[in-house]
């Protein structure tokens, strides 16, 4: 009985117990968690972000998708004003933004802020150690009130990804704090969903139609193009949308590598035998293994060391559990999502992982023997330390 204890009292607790304020600055791109895992595709997958604004302005041009639409400045204007920018300054300096520096050369950083007015991102931007001439500036609107946000990946076998209420970045940074993710999945015919949101699978099926182009001379335009792939008429690739009371429904981000990282993948439901020794996850990374637990919460990174015949177990996964990452025998995270950032490198990786489970930290304990189960979305303890309560 010592699981339903556990389980009970984790629903009366606030579960989110993670200093967010300092967690968002240490937050990175994806390309940078691909930078540190030395991953092979880490040059195509940073040309690859730096230019996804003109892919999407292409599909908005031929197949009508909304998008956060930038306005665009070579980034010297910006340290020795022109007519034309002080303009831009005058007239629309108090709207939020999102102020992206993208290199001309992707080996250079890419440096980016979101949510301050366009006066106050100037002083952003004169912080910032880089040499203007190398660097365009992108001015993208942000809305402040976001209604919902998704990741959906589209692959030959259907569409699947994530939703939330809220922004975007508790998606792909692994935390929430306006509910958990909806989990969902099109395989081109019927859609399944995680969780019964009459409202949220209306809304998925608008954006799928979204990218359905059934117009053949279209699609031979966007293969011209942007080289384009499509599954039944489908466009294939990864995508990110935010939804806000300000701007309404925006793509944010079309990216056509990520989603063949995840060719061979498609999210199950299973139904998992009810049992009071076993925790339910959302399976990031397939596979199955045995092994020791190892709990390394957030604030216990400093000095933390795994074996490789350890599952490592955490709060939520940030940059700094990298190291970690690539040493343990699985991952398991109470946060977080399948297709946060996190969870993208664990299948790089190679590693079985299973996110969201909410209480592992809570009921496993350093030394318990778990076996880690993708094909049931499942952990099950096979053995606990005589000392457990």
């Amino acid at each position: 009985m010592w699981f339903e204890k556990q389980r009970e009292y984790c629903k009366l607790i606030n579960m989110v117990n993670i200093d967010q304020s300092q967690l968002y600055k240490t937050q990175i791109s994806l390309t940078e968690w691909f930078e540190m895992v030395t991953h092979e595709k880490t040059d195509l997958l940073r040309l690859e972000d730096n230019d996804k604004r003109e892919r999407l302005a292409v599909l908005n041009q031929i197949i009508n998708l909304p998008f956060d639409k930038p306005t665009q400045f070579p980034a010297s204007v910006l340290a020795n004003p022109s007519p034309g920018f002080r303009k831009f300054l005058k007239t629309r300096g108090e709207e939020l933004c999102a102020l992206r520096l993208i290199p001309a050369d992707p080996s250079l950083p890419k440096l980016r802020m979101r949510g301050l007015s366009i006066k106050k991102a100037m002083k952003w931007f004169r912080q910032q150690n880089i040499n203007p001439k190398f660097y365009k500036a992108d001015f993208i609107p942000h809305g402040d009130k976001q209604k919902q946000s998704t990741i959906l990946i589209v692959n030959k076998h259907g569409i699947f990804g994530e939703i939330i209420k809220g922004g975007h970045y508790q998606l792909t940074q692994g935390f929430y704090d306006q509910g958990e993710p909806i989990t969902f999945a099109f395989d081109f015919k019927k859609l399944a969903i995680s969780q019964p949101h009459p409202e949220y699978e209306k809304y998925l099926k608008k954006l799928f139609k979204m990218l359905k182009v059934a117009d053949s001379l279209k699609r031979q335009l966007l293969q011209k193009k942007l080289q384009a792939k499509f599954y039944q008429n489908y466009l294939a690739g990864y995508f990110e949308t935010v939804d806000t009371q300000e701007y309404g429904l925006w793509f944010t981000d079309y990216n056509r590598i990520l989603d063949k990282l995840y060719d061979n993948y498609f999210p199950r439901f299973p139904t998992v035998t009810s049992s009071t020794k076993m925790i339910k996850g959302q399976v990031a990374s397939h596979g199955k293994v045995t092994g020791k637990v190892k709990i390394i919460l957030s604030h216990q990174l400093n000095g933390a060391f795994l074996e490789e015949s350890e599952i490592l177990v955490c709060d939520m996964t940030t940059p700094d559990y990298v190291p970690l990452m690539k040493k343990a025998l699985a991952i398991v995270t109470d946060f977080g999502g399948i297709l946060s950032h996190a969870a993208i490198i664990s299948r790089e990786l190679g590693k079985p992982c299973l996110t969201a489970t909410k209480i592992s930290t809570q009921i496993l304990k350093n030394g318990d023997i778990i076996e880690v189960d993708t094909s049931t979305a499942s952990i099950t303890v096979l053995k606990k330390l005589s000392f457990h309560h």
